[in-house]
């Protein structure tokens, strides 16, 4: 397993930018089997959560080792509490970075499949929303969407006045994010919004898998977007199982998330 430190010009953020990069391209080769190495990988694009950098999924998870179990490179960005999204004013486009151009750099630069099925986003928390949104956003680029205890916070923050403050964060920060929130609901930032589009243009969805603890302060929102996908009847993996917003329970779903996108039935699949 090759692990790397890439840094590169963006020209959708307009800088130079990180990402961590696990490659299984250096795994040794026994007598009588065929080398791996001559097949293209399959993708995974993993984000971060808010406050966190794109080091955290390889110094806090197993993603190292499923990484090379299930030989699959994992490209990790660093969202800078931005929830991968665009801020056309300041011109940094976050989420064509990881929608569009991290995964044309990456397949430049190292032996990928350019197949949609072979292409996944995932992430926890802001990085959940970010894998909802991004995922659906650009559904041609990616064949699955592995969202973990997601941060769908439009639905909290749209229409909020001046003075709201959450757990997170505060109006100030939400309306430099997400912009005008009185026009969030409807818009590009809008999973249910970008679900429904692509439902009216006859689209083919990503597959999903959610995840949330049972003690999450974010489990209200993901059931809600998992009750919208049920009453559109949009096949899904949902899994709702005790923990916290936590690395334990992390952990325990991205390999369970991983499993499910690679073909094997989740541990609990409650929407088909």
């Amino acid at each position: 397993m090759a692990t790397m430190q890439i840094h590169f010009f963006s020209r959708c953020l307009r800088r130079e930018v990180p990402f961590t990069a696990l490659l299984p391209v250096d795994s040794p080769v026994h007598p009588n089997q065929e080398d791996p190495s001559v097949r293209p990988l399959k993708a995974l694009y993993l984000l971060n959560g808010y406050s966190g950098t794109h080091t955290d999924w390889l110094h806090f998870s197993r993603i190292r080792e499923l990484a090379d179990r299930y030989r699959i490179a994992v490209f990790m960005p660093s969202g800078e509490n931005h929830f991968y999204v665009d801020d056309e004013d300041r011109g940094a486009l976050y989420g064509e970075y990881v929608g569009e151009e991290l995964v044309d750099f990456t397949r430049k630069l190292f032996p990928l499949s350019a197949a949609r099925e072979d292409t996944f986003i995932g992430g926890l928390s802001m990085g959940g929303y970010g894998a909802i949104r991004n995922g659906f956003r650009y559904a041609s680029r990616f064949g699955r969407i592995i969202a973990l205890s997601s941060a769908l916070i439009p639905y909290k923050i749209a229409n909020m006045e001046p003075g709201f403050k959450d757990e997170i964060a505060d109006y100030g920060y939400y309306r430099s994010v997400f912009g005008d929130l009185t026009r969030l609901l409807g818009s590009d930032k809008d999973p249910e919004a970008i679900v429904r589009r692509l439902i009216e243009n006859g689209e083919e969805l990503p597959g999903l898998y959610m995840a949330c603890g049972t003690e999450d302060f974010l489990l209200d929102v993901n059931r809600r977007f998992h009750d919208f996908l049920e009453k559109e009847r949009i096949g899904h993996a949902y899994r709702e199982s005790a923990g916290a917003h936590t690395w334990d329970f992390w952990n325990e779903t991205i390999a369970d998330g991983l499993k499910w996108a690679l073909g094997e039935p989740p541990a609990d699949r409650i929407a088909d």
